[in-house]
């Protein structure tokens, strides 16, 4: 058997922050996207993946001129190999800087916002904003892997190895006794703690996972895999976990859709409706919520506005969101309708004009199609929700391509010690 060639290394000074967490610097004339580097130091990085003429990707494997920001990692999972915590070698303050940083650059290079819109908000003037609690015990929902003897971590990263250290996201209570525990080899784990503190787990039959072929495209498939239905035991708990906002609560499946950041659903709501408050002229008669799950949104905008808002409508693809929307909302009448459905093919059917338009998408973001049904309809407000910023950023410069500025961007840092970031715009007609 011919033995693989030594991997490839190469030095490299890296200046600035990604999209995707990683450092950027160049080598051999070649941009070069360094994991587990930061912004200001001098690496040896491995190369890790070269397919590309004009950028390669590289894990940063000795440090040579280490940034003031760096700290010993914080996560005994991701310093395993999983790929939990990816920004976790960062001290934290640094790293929500990073990721204003990375917000900015997205908004000029890939929404061509022009410089004076974005100076004006306040991501550009207070930076990411850090949510209630600490950096590390934020999270409430995990999934975790199960391994072929039945004990259950983190997934490596970009692997099928799974890591049994301790990641440091999950609420205390979550995960603690699991260690000793046996589950079905290869199986998955929706694992969440919920408002009163009590913890639920569901068993979800294992996949049959790509093991073969680039590692990248390899963990793209088989997260599609995870994401198709399968066969469930409630392990521990129930099947349906209470989560709570403002004086509402809702049921939501163990397996479904909710914020992993106990304090994000509240955060984002008020912000919601505090953009909505300080841009709307007149009292809403209609509103959207569009990619809206179990209506938490809607849910804000009605307490909000408990007279004179006669109707909103929640449209989603998830039947088990919507369930729960209806059951939390049952007695709020013919105010709250439910559309079951992809939103680009749904919106065109929702009737009156909204006032309002609220809209929260995957991390494919919302696209052409939604935005020009949205702009079409004129509300007064629109607010978006977007988890990944350049996606974020094409749907903003998509709205003011269709006659709209943007009032007001905030960032969030929803999911600390990772290099993903939560943003919300306010938009309105120009």
């Amino acid at each position: 058997m011919t033995p693989s060639p030594p991997a490839r290394r190469v030095e490299v000074a890296v200046d600035r922050p990604a999209n995707g967490g990683e450092a950027v610097g160049r080598a051999d004339g070649r941009v070069l996207f360094v994991r587990g580097a930061i912004p200001g130091e001098r690496v040896i990085a491995e190369i890790t993946d070269d397919r590309h003429d004009s950028y390669w990707r590289a894990e940063a494997v000795e440090i040579l001129d280490p940034s003031p920001y760096r700290i010993p990692v914080a996560c005994p999972a991701a310093a395993g190999g999983a790929g939990c915590c990816d920004l976790g070698h960062i001290e934290p303050g640094h790293a929500r800087d990073l990721k204003q940083a990375v917000l900015l650059d997205v908004l000029s290079r890939v929404g061509h916002l022009d410089e004076a819109t974005i100076a004006d908000t306040d991501l550009a003037t207070r930076g990411v904003d850090r949510l209630p609690g600490t950096d590390t015990g934020w999270r409430i929902r995990t999934r975790l892997a199960v391994d072929g003897r039945g004990r259950a971590g983190q997934r490596a990263f970009r692997g099928s190895a799974v890591i049994h250290d301790v990641c440091v996201q999950p609420a205390a209570g979550m995960v603690d006794d699991l260690a000793g525990r046996r589950f079905t080899p290869h199986a998955e784990l929706a694992v969440v703690l919920d408002a009163d503190g009590t913890r639920h787990i569901t068993e979800l039959a294992p996949i049959a996972e790509v093991r073969h072929g680039d590692p990248r495209r390899r963990a793209q498939q088989n997260r599609r895999r995870r994401s198709r239905p399968r066969a469930q035991v409630v392990v521990e708990g129930a099947e349906f976990a209470v989560h709570r906002v403002g004086g509402r609560s809702w049921n939501i499946p163990v397996t479904g859709f909710w914020q992993a950041h106990r304090a994000a659903p509240q955060t984002y709501a008020d912000t919601v409706v505090g953009f909505v408050g300080e841009h709307l002229d007149s009292g809403p008669r209609v509103a959207w919520d569009l990619y809206g799950g179990a209506g938490v949104f809607a849910g804000a905008l009605l307490d909000t506005y408990d007279t004179g808002l006669d109707e909103v409508h929640i449209v989603d693809s998830d039947a088990g969101a919507l369930a729960a929307a209806s059951e939390t909302f049952a007695d709020d009448g013919d105010r709250v309708v439910t559309h079951r459905g992809e939103v680009a093919v749904r919106i065109h059917a929702l009737g009156e004009a909204p006032d309002i338009v609220v809209l929260d998408p995957p991390r494919t973001g919302a696209g052409e199609r939604v935005v020009d049904a949205i702009t079409a309809a004129r509300p007064a407000v629109v607010v978006h929700v977007g988890c990944d910023a350049a996606r974020f950023a094409r749907d903003l410069g998509l709205f003011v391509r269709s006659g709209y500025r943007v009032a007001q961007v905030r960032g969030f840092d929803a999911f600390p010690l990772t290099h993903h970031v939560e943003a919300v715009a306010c938009l309105v007609p120009a």
